[in-house]
């Protein structure tokens, strides 16, 4: 494999902190429910099976890669799930790198390559994110829970 990276960040869809919590409260719900309700043997397996669904597709979930994010000399390249296209932003076009927060609101969700109002987003967990404008006017967004280290490798990568 190659090394000839400066920075390497995988991002997994299932390991956002507050996504998970609404995951594991809707089968704690779900078992509790279950537990509760003693009349119905048909409703109250119902609810077992949900919840263990529920917690099944958790753990899958967290072993999920959504996108990678690889720093190397001249480019950042953004590779996603299975069917998505490679993004790569070429590094010289790149006028302003800023470390700013990903968004004002509690709960996002997942996004790769989302074109909005002139943004390019990329998303999976974490509060910050490193916002990058290019000579066209373009800002792509980059989620990350690692800003000051991607930062600084974009400014390293600019640099050489």
């Amino acid at each position: 494999m190659n090394q000839d990276y400066i920075f390497k960040e995988r991002q997994y869809l299932g390991r956002d902190k507050s996504w998970i919590s609404i995951r594991l409260t809707l089968a704690l719900f779900c078992f509790i429910a279950y537990y509760l309700n003693f009349d119905h043997l048909a409703s109250r397996q119902l609810f077992f099976i949900v919840g263990s669904a529920i917690i099944l597709v958790s753990v899958v979930m967290m072993y999920l890669l959504h996108y990678q994010t690889v720093v190397s000399n001249n480019n950042i390249t953004l590779s996603g799930l299975w069917t998505t296209s490679l993004v790569k932003i070429d590094l010289s076009s790149i006028v302003k790198v800023e470390k700013k927060e990903y968004s004002r609101f509690i709960f996002n969700n997942p996004v790769y390559n989302l074109h909005k109002n002139g943004k390019i987003r990329f998303y999976a967990g974490g509060k910050e994110a490193v916002w990058l404008t290019d000579r066209d006017g373009l800002v792509y967004i980059i989620g990350t829970h690692k800003p000051e280290a991607l930062y600084e490798s974009i400014k390293k990568a600019q640099r050489q």
